[in-house]
């Protein structure tokens, strides 16, 4: 596999098809980078069936889970019907607008109810939030230990993750980040932007699965880059190599985040996506770091970069 663009000869070199110049103990680690989203089942599986990772989460989480559960489902049973039949008067009298109808969607006949589809998206976002707020917390003391955990049930220390090594003969220019760009990677940007997308999207919600995916799209690239926030910290990069890494990999990123977010997105069970994730993206950091070894290990011998 030939490629013209400068620096990039390397990159092609290692991932080349079928990876017959990829050392053995890369070969499977290759694989999976080639296709990043992949991640995400790698660490829903490893999640679900780990018990280093998923009982120090749930002891975490169950209490308020139970308590959140309780209170998300008495919710539903009492507003159901009301939201429905107000989502039922909102489209009969905007049909033209939303270009939905009781049971058609811009003229086409639909398998389903799209009054009950809208009340139930907009009640589950409503029982996520309640999850959410009783789990709070935990929630997030879970999430930011999963990582580490992740490490932990792969028998790695700290001294694993070494300081970084450019992997590029001419690694590309990163954006600089300045006024709004610099504000929306900021904690707080993040808040902003996340209740802004959702804002703007729920007149979308009424469209299956179609908000869900534009909302992913949005937040595809941010979402990637905070949970790889361990591995770079780890790793102790600063924030001109954080940027140069990112770029050279603008695409993986952006596919894994997009994959991340879209889970995460799915009303209930996108909590436990937002676990699972981190577990995903710490199984993503071990597959770069072990070719940022690999990249060391040549330069050391005086080799090419890759």
């Amino acid at each position: 596999m030939a490629s013209s663009t400068p620096g990039f000869e390397a990159q092609d070199a290692l991932f080349d098809r079928p990876h017959e110049h990829v050392p053995d103990h890369l070969a499977r680690a290759t694989f999976r980078m080639d296709f990043p989203p992949s991640y995400v089942l790698v660490g829903l599986y490893r999640f679900c069936t780990d018990k280093l990772l998923y009982i120090p989460a749930w002891d975490k989480c169950r209490h308020a889970a139970r308590r959140g559960a309780i209170v998300g489902a008495v919710w539903f049973a009492l507003t159901f019907n009301i939201q429905r039949k107000f989502i039922e008067f909102f489209l009969s009298n905007s049909s033209s607008v939303t270009g939905l109808s009781h049971d058609t969607m811009f003229g086409y006949r639909v398998p389903f109810n799209v009054h009950t589809y809208a009340a139930l998206v907009f009640l589950g976002r409503q029982v996520t939030f309640l999850l959410k707020f009783f789990l709070s917390r935990n929630i997030n003391i879970a999430r930011e230990r999963a990582f580490a955990q992740t490490v932990t049930s792969r028998g790695k220390g700290p001294e694993f993750w070494q300081p970084y090594v450019e992997e590029w003969d001419a690694p590309p220019t990163p954006e600089k980040k300045e006024g709004a760009a610099k504000f929306v990677g900021s904690r707080m940007g993040r808040m902003a932007l996340r209740w802004a997308v959702t804002t703007a999207l729920l007149p979308f919600d009424l469209y299956p699965f179609v908000g869900m995916v534009v909302s992913a799209a949005f937040k595809a690239l941010g979402t990637a880059e905070y949970l790889h926030k361990p591995y770079f910290a780890a790793k102790k990069m600063t924030p001109s190599q954080i940027a140069v890494f990112v770029a050279e990999r603008k695409w993986d990123y952006r596919t894994f985040g997009f994959t991340a977010a879209l889970l995460e997105g799915i009303p209930i069970v996108g909590i436990g996506f937002s676990i699972s994730n981190r577990v995903g993206a710490a199984m993503w950091a071990f597959d770069l770091e072990k070719h940022q070894h690999y990249v060391a290990e040549q330069k050391r011998k005086g080799g090419k970069s890759q």
